[in-house]
């Protein structure tokens, strides 16, 4: 297997960082996956996903529970962006599933007054409590109450970094991304916002209306049909595995993890990422140097 002596570039962007309880693990689980389920930083909302699952003596309330994360692009304008996101997917995703609170799981001096837009819910009816040793906000719903704690911290973060697997079948590519995927998951303060994402893009494109399009040069499907494709022979998938740390530090940390559980995946033939020309991405990572 081939590690390409490249890079991937990231860029800085904030990070809320939040436990998710509920009732039981259905419960816990339902609340997580519609708050995480779409990440979409191309279209100026936010991006998502699971840090990690908890036990109950891991979370605040004693109950079953998940750490999940939310991010915004930096920039002007970038924490007001990010309150409007991060309740967004609390209001539709969280607090219509039964049973459900929220706690902060990051400490920083900047925070986010969780009242406007989520606990106004309540209508006027809700109430500023202190539970398990922290301030929170109880609003009253139809199948009981849902709590969220009044603050929750944001802080600067490292999203974007990446992992192209290049793979000789569908099966092995599947077997990486999954393999990449767990290994990350061991790693504090790291999500793999997409999963295995089946499509990696470009900032070049002929449709600028929807965003950053497929990149082409990639794509095995066109490799007999452009003249300057990048897909190397015998190769019919490539999953991109991308990656959001709260430091720089835990990126470098999850990508060398991932790279060490895919290396005796047969048919992974070989290991890149996707960079711009160092145009886009504040950082530049090298795969050798996480090694």
């Amino acid at each position: 297997m081939e590690l390409k002596d490249t890079y991937c570039e990231a860029f800085e962007g904030l990070v809320a960082r939040l436990y998710v309880t509920a009732y039981d693990e259905r419960r816990v689980r339902q609340a997580v996956s519609g708050a995480t389920a779409l990440p979409c930083t191309v279209f100026g909302e936010s991006e998502g996903g699971v840090e990690q699952w908890l036990l109950e003596q891991e979370t605040p309330d004693g109950r079953k529970g998940a750490l999940i994360q939310i991010w915004a692009n930096s920039g002007p304008g970038a924490p007001q962006k990010l309150e409007y996101e991060l309740a967004k997917r609390v209001r539709q995703g969280i607090l219509v599933v039964p049973t459900t609170s929220v706690f902060n799981a990051l400490y920083s001096t900047e925070t986010i007054d969780t009242m406007a837009k989520v606990g106004h819910c309540g209508d006027g009816y809700e109430t500023v409590e202190h539970r398990f040793g922290r301030e929170v906000i109880v609003v009253p719903i139809m199948m009981g109450e849902f709590v969220i704690e009044r603050r929750i911290s944001y802080q600067r973060g490292v999203m974007g970094g990446n992992l192209w697997l290049f793979c000789t079948s569908l099966e092995s590519a599947l077997e990486a991304g999954e393999r990449a995927v767990a290994a990350i998951e061991s790693v504090e303060g790291v999500i793999a916002p997409f999963g295995i994402c089946s499509a990696g893009s470009k900032p070049e494109t002929n449709f600028p209306e929807i965003g950053p399009t497929t990149n082409h040069w990639y794509c095995p499907t066109l490799k007999h049909h452009i003249a300057d494709s990048q897909v190397p022979d015998g190769v019919v998938s490539i999953p991109e595995i991308v990656f959001n740390g709260l430091t720089l530090d835990s990126v470098k940390t999850a990508m060398r993890a991932a790279i060490l559980s895919v290396r005796d995946v047969e048919g992974v033939v070989k290991i890149s990422a996707g960079n711009y020309g160092g145009k886009l991405g504040t950082y530049r990572i090298f795969l050798r140097e996480v090694l």
